[in-house]
Order: C-alpha cells, then structure tokens, then sequence
C-alpha cells in the first residue's frame, strides 16, 4: 500500500503517532522543560554532540512550476540563470575554502536547463571536491536516479510542501508539480536508485502546523519500513519572504517550532533532523541541543550567490518568457528566499563548539563502498 492511500485513509495512528500526536499539544513551561530534557538526551545518546554541517549549492533559478510561495516560481518577474560547468566549480570552490565537505545541489524544475547528462556532468565534477552530494531537485524517476547515483551522488531531498490535497492543489497551480502523488512516492523511487540518505519535509506556513506535523510524521514512520537500508532525515522549514510576495496563511512560532523538533527526536530517536539558515540565528543556537543534528551555514539561495558567477548571462523572465538582456544591469540572479541567519560558516562553528558541539565537516566517503 501507498503511502499516498494510508494519508487518505482514516487508520488508526500507531503507538508512535499517538504519542507523536500528543506531544506537540499545546502545553506549559513545565512539560515542555521535561520534553526537551528527553530530546537532548536522546540525541546526546544516539548523535554524540555533533553536528553535520552542510551547504546548498544553487544550479539554476529556472523553473516551469507555478507555485505561489516560492520565488522561483514560473510567472515571477525575476532574474534568471543556469550555470555554467565551470561557473558551478568556482562556486564550489568557495565553499570547499570555507571547509565543506558536504553539498546539497540545489535547482528549479526545467528540463530544458537542468537535465540528466548536465546534473551528471555537476557530479562528476564535484566528486572529486566533496565527500558527500546531495540533490534537492524536481522529481525523477528511478531510471533517471541511477546515472546520477552512479556519478557519485548519495543523498535526496524532496519536501512534500503540504500533504494537505487541497491546499496543495490551489499552491501549485501549473506545471508538474501539481501531481501531489508524484511527488509523495519521489523518496521510494530514490531508495530504489540507491540513494543512501533520502530527506522529507513539510514547508510549515501553507497549512495548520499540527496537522501537517502529524502527516509528515507518519510519512516518516512509513517510509522507516520501507527505505530502511537509507539513512532518513526530516526538515522542518518555515516559509520566508521571497519574490512574489506571498503571506502564509498560517503559521508556526518559534516556541511551537522547538516542541515540534523535541516531539520528532523523542518519538524517531535515530532519524536526523535538519535546521537551515532561514531561522534567525539566536533561534538556531538555541534549538541545536534539542535535537537537531544537521545545519547549513553560510548559504545563498541564487545561482552565483557565493561568488558572482553568471551574473552576465542574468535574463528576466516574465511568465516563462525570456525578455532581451538589459546592457546595464551587473545584478546576480533571484534567490529562491531570504535567508534569516547571515553568520558565516565559520561563525557558526565557533559557536557550536563555544556550546560543546563538534562541527562535522565529513561524515562519508564513497571509498567506503568502493566506489
């Protein structure tokens, strides 16, 4: 059975959602204290104190999607670029000089830019620069995944957005992410790939938190059953001001938001849990003893962010089409959001440490399974 039917189906919660459930009920001082006294003691227990360090690497700002809340958005007026190979290596090279070992690559939906023989091509020139590469693109099918785990990619990212049907529905109004199923079962056909991380998450602001809390939370301990050779991660992002200016109909406090990442770590104690530079960073110092074993640091949501590359290929684009260059603009292209934390990479690994944390800059190698 799909997940897809399960989320449609009234079941019965299992023990771990029944619990998962009540925690994230609104609660006093007191509870909340017990709750992430547990949580860190969980992951002190089954994390040390560490904590994974990563950065987004952004590919290509070109997208045929249509989704309200995001920058990239199709009909947005924005600048655009795709990267060059080399542009992508000069990118990369900062990164690796601020001490990353790990990268996420990063890209709208458009196959005419960004396709299978360019991403692969992205790999197998990074292989030899980071130790672990992760994609956070347009879903794929599985036959499509293998060249790509074959370069050397290891890890997935694919947030569901909302599991809420309807909302999803009004959100991404054209192009093919409007398949909600589609998108739902992306993780399984990546463990069928042989991805060995595979990442979910849901973009709190679009529907009530606790109920989409509550589906990602069973997705999760669905896919534990089923992608159990993978090791599994969820993201917890809040909606940021992007271009297009949306306003989330809903949202999620940073109170709320820390009683959500204890009641993930106390209920899944050996999945990690991911915290991005769109929280402000007193937040993200505080919420890293919680439960969190993973950050990004330092990072730029626009293709060339990091060191200017592309900017004179910039276009504008309005409702998908391409306008005529203008001579005069030095501008690099839209970012996807705005971030919070603006601390640089080094900034917050002093800090973590300062905290009793060690920044983990490499946790894999593909040596380790030959490859």
């Amino acid at each position: 059975m799909s997940f897809a039917t399960i989320l449609d189906q009234p079941l019965a919660p299992s023990p771990a959602l029944r619990r998962f459930a009540a925690l994230i009920e609104p609660n006093d001082a007191a509870r909340f204290e017990v709750m992430a006294q547990e949580a860190r003691e969980l992951t002190r227990q089954n994390f040390g104190r560490t904590m994974r360090m990563f950065a987004p690497l952004y590919l290509s700002n070109e997208c045929i999607n249509n989704c309200s809340y995001c920058g990239f958005s199709r009909d947005n007026p924005i600048l655009r670029v795709t990267l060059t190979i080399e542009q992508v290596l000069a990118e990369a090279g900062h990164l690796a000089k601020q001490g990353f070992r790990q990268v996420l690559l990063v890209a709208g939906e458009h196959p005419k830019f960004v396709n299978g023989d360019y991403l692969a091509e992205c790999v197998r020139v990074l292989r030899p620069i980071f130790s672990s590469i992760s994609l956070e693109l347009g879903p794929m099918e599985t036959a499509d995944y293998l060249p790509l785990v074959e370069a050397g990619v290891e890890g997935l990212v694919v947030y569901q957005e909302t599991y809420d049907r309807g909302i999803y529905a009004d959100m991404h109004t054209s192009g093919p992410k409007r398949d909600f199923n589609w998108r739902l079962d992306c993780p399984e056909r990546a463990y069928a790939a042989g991805f060995r991380r595979i990442g979910i998450g849901a973009l709190f602001g679009l529907a009530p938190w606790r109920n989409e809390a509550i589906a990602l939370a069973g997705h999760l301990e669905y896919l534990l059953k089923r992608c159990w050779q993978s090791d599994l991660t969820v993201s917890l992002p809040r909606l940021r001001p992007a271009a297009g200016e949306f306003v989330p109909p809903f949202s999620l406090g940073e109170r709320e938001l820390a009683q959500l990442i204890c009641a993930f770590r106390i209920c899944f104690p050996h999945v990690g849990i991911v915290l991005s530079t769109r929280e402000p960073a007193p937040l993200r110092d505080a919420l890293a003893s919680l439960g969190v074993t993973a950050m990004s640091a330092g990072s730029r949501t626009e293709p060339g962010g990091y060191t200017g590359q592309g900017k004179h290929e910039v276009h504008q684009t309005v409702r998908g089409r391409i306008l005529p260059p203008n001579e005069s603009s030095d501008d690099i292209a839209t970012g996807q959001f705005q971030i919070s934390d603006e601390r640089s990479p080094a900034e917050v690994a002093t800090l973590l440490r300062h905290r009793g944390f060690e920044p983990v800059w490499k946790d894999w190698d593909q040596a380790l399974v030959g490859r």
